[in-house]
């Protein structure tokens, strides 16, 4: 049986521990290492998990002997420099989104990675997921065409409130126009599988709704995309009583394939009934340990679907693009 991977955790927010726990318990990938910069969270952290060791500093668990990969889980101003980091020893790297909003930086990362061959990924969950496996067979690039050829794309967001109540812990940078906002944190899921499906995306026109204070992030997003020459609508927005609610609707001359509540899907060929292509939980729970397992791929130097740090920046790219709007 292949050996344990230990995996170094920097960031031990919503994020962080929502991570700690779903590899808690995994065959192969361990977390080894911890590190937070607030000494409160380490403790509830620790407090919780009794078998982790905390580092010293964020610089001091990537150092440590023996480490496999690093996650990083911070809010994006340091995902670059940390990334970096973890390169000179060794380590691959699973990154949180938004991966940057410093595309210098972003790119010199990227062309490090090319030139070194360094492993690393960016965590979009719905890259393992049923849905996205649906689309890129009925519209990708080696598709049968079985729904015929694609007309329009269509993203839904509606959130309660931003951030979410689970969110509230995050930081004060989650509700902040510089970095956070629910179009990186949301929005950006969607967009990765729209190009990852079609190819770059273009911004023909958005509209964005900023509170007055200047510092609060969008609370609406209203624009036109278009990728591969096929028109991608986008209404995103504060309101309604769900605290998260979305729906990404592919519509073809023969058919269409709905992306809802995350990892829910179904497909439907003209003239026949809708099917799901399995129960929601059962497709959430068959995503994630799909996810890991093409983590521990990569961490292996083997071939995955994780997202990498191109194509997370081009995803980047399209979500600053829409909210500097036109």
């Amino acid at each position: 049986m292949p050996g344990v991977l230990s995996i170094g955790v920097i960031g031990l927010g919503v994020m962080g521990q929502r991570m700690l726990a779903r590899l808690a318990g995994h065959a192969r990938l361990r977390v080894t290492r911890v590190w937070d910069e607030s000494p409160d969270v380490m403790t509830q952290v620790l407090a919780h998990y009794p078998l982790l060791r905390a580092a010293t500093s964020a610089d001091a668990l990537i150092r440590e002997p023996g480490l496999h990969g690093l996650y990083i889980a911070t809010p994006p101003g340091p995902h670059i420099a940390l990334s970096e980091q973890a390169f000179d020893a060794g380590l691959a790297v699973l990154c949180e989104k938004p991966l940057t909003t410093d595309f210098a930086a972003g790119r010199a990362c990227i062309a490090r990675i090319e030139r070194e061959r360094r492993r690393a990924a960016v965590n979009y969950s719905l890259a393992s997921s049923a849905g996205l496996a649906a689309l890129q067979l009925a519209f990708g690039a080696a598709a049968r065409r079985t729904l015929g050829a694609l007309l329009e794309v269509s993203i839904e967001l509606r959130f309660a409130a931003w951030p979410r109540p689970w969110q509230t812990d995050a930081g004060a940078w989650l509700s902040q126009r510089r970095e956070g906002g629910f179009s990186r944190e949301v929005l950006s899921h969607f967009i990765f599988v729209l190009q990852r499906v079609l190819g770059p995306a273009e911004v023909v026109s958005s509209r964005v709704t900023w509170p007055d204070d200047g510092v609060s992030s969008e609370t609406a997003v209203d624009a036109e995309l278009v990728a591969a020459g096929v028109p991608v609508r986008i209404r995103a927005g504060l309101g309604g009583e769900r605290a998260d609610d979305n729906r990404m609707l592919w519509r073809a001359s023969e058919g269409e394939i709905e992306l809802r509540d995350w990892f829910g899907a179904t497909q439907q060929r003209q003239g026949e009934r809708m099917h799901s292509l399995g129960e929601a939980d059962t497709l959430r729970v068959n995503g994630m340990s799909d996810q890991l397992a093409h983590w521990a791929a990569m961490l292996e130097g083997r071939s995955h679907s994780l997202p990498g740090f191109a194509e997370a920046l081009a995803v980047q790219r399209t979500i600053e693009g829409l909210l500097a709007g036109r």
